[in-house]
């Protein structure tokens, strides 16, 4: 069994590792087999990250087992664990975040880029039967940023597998005399996935879809969004939805986009080429003639977003989800510039003054104990830098990083 995205997306030769998440399970086991043969081939570092959600009595020795299954196969090994208290609905989403949260802070730690997970056919058709009760519910691709943030910046997903039946991994396996871990979890009818499992086992032809994705990649996207050093983005009238979803989620520095139903009109308006001003999910879009312009919603301040930061002297930190921010002196904290602008000094409230107002109050202001406000680099002369995350989070989003190679070299970016 050959898996053509490995060749079509990874590099030859790097000295960087190549990151599995190997939960022990047939799919991931599988996966690390045939990953395990590529790298071989084409010299490169395997790090399997093994995640103990600490959810059943056994994880422990789950995770142990996992340890054993990358060690036979000859791959570097770490154990992650989810600490912490669990929530008492919801638990698989959370578990889910967090498990990409710890994927992948240990892949960027490793100098790792892209994350192999071991999702099939079985998964893709899972996900589409969930989707008919909830539209909301993501779609599996085979070349994806991490979905988790700020942690995940700079670290994609790569899913070999999602034209490869379940069925198929595991004869594969039994020929090369390895076992797997069975999660009673996968069998739970509480959870939507176990659900749409047991459907699809009854229902025989449901599992017959071979992504295009997986055998070539995609055209790059139009451009129909670009981001600025402001944090801005410059919106095209003809956007289409996913567009649209994605550019007030990199502008809003959130985690998760705003409702579907939402986009979908905000999408309508601007194709009828309305003059308007709005709000959506952290955002607020201002419509002209020619395009619209996005930028973080300051209204935000008074709902409890757009937190302050304490800062930690030549240690970068991420403000707001939208710039990394680092301080040159101890004592500072980060936050919105709104109403803060008066305490400005003179050359730095001049330099505000030759910026778009709409994106002034959304800035990073640097505050010191004593409450001077100044403003970073490059925006003012204040004791620190500043770097909108913004224009290397759209390009993931929008496909325009499809490579690892590429990946790589987006990273060297992430902080100028």
């Amino acid at each position: 069994m050959r898996l053509t995205a490995l060749d079509l997306r990874l590099e030859r030769g790097a000295g960087r590792p190549i990151a599995v998440a190997l939960s022990g399970g047939s799919d991931s086991t599988a996966l690390l087999v045939l990953a395990a043969r590529w790298a071989r081939t084409n010299g490169r570092r395997l790090l399997a990250l093994s995640v103990d959600h600490g959810l059943n009595p056994d994880s422990a020795r789950w995770t142990a087992e996992a340890g054993e299954i990358a060690g036979r196969l000859g791959a570097e090994w770490r154990p992650l664990s989810w600490t912490g208290p669990k929530p008492q609905t919801g638990l698989p989403a959370a578990a889910r975040r967090a498990r990409h949260a710890l994927l992948a802070e240990a892949a960027g730690a490793a100098g790792a880029h892209v994350i192999l997970m071991g999702h099939t056919a079985d998964d893709v058709a899972e996900s589409d039967l969930i989707r008919r009760d909830t539209p909301t519910h993501g779609r599996l691709e085979t070349w994806a940023p991490s979905p988790v943030w700020p942690e995940g910046r700079g670290v994609f997903l790569l899913r070999p597998l999602l034209a490869v039946r379940r069925t198929d991994l595991r004869a594969l396996l039994a020929a090369e005399g390895m076992g797997w871990l069975e999660d009673p979890a996968n069998a739970d009818p509480r959870f939507a996935r176990s659900r749409a499992r047991a459907v699809l086992a009854n229902e025989v032809g449901q599992v017959d879809v071979v992504p295009a994705s997986v055998i070539s990649i995609p055209r790059r996207a139009d451009g129909a969004a670009t981001a600025d050093a402001l944090g801005r983005v410059m919106l095209s009238r003809a956007a289409s939805v996913d567009v649209v979803a994605k550019a007030v989620l990199c502008t809003s520095g959130r985690e998760r986009p705003p409702a579907g139903a939402a986009v979908r009109r905000l999408t309508e308006r601007l194709a009828r080429h309305e003059t308007f001003k709005t709000t959506l999910g952290g955002a607020r879009v201002r419509a002209t003639d020619g395009q619209a312009v996005i930028v973080r919603d300051v209204g935000e301040r008074s709902r409890g977003g757009l937190s302050s930061l304490p800062l930690t002297r030549s240690e970068p930190a991420v403000f707001d989800g939208r710039f990394e921010v680092e301080a040159t002196v101890d004592g500072l904290h980060v936050a919105p510039l709104a109403g803060l602008a008066a305490r400005l000094p003179p050359a730095d409230a001049a330099r505000l003054k030759a910026l778009p107002a709409e994106a002034r109050g959304a800035l990073p202001a640097l505050v010191a104990e004593d409450g001077t406000v100044s403003l970073p680099a490059p925006f003012g002369s204040g004791p620190g830098r500043a770097v909108a995350l913004a224009p290397r989070r759209l390009a993931a989003a929008c496909g325009r990083i499809e490579v690892e190679v590429e990946a790589v070299r987006d990273a060297l970016t992430w902080t100028g």
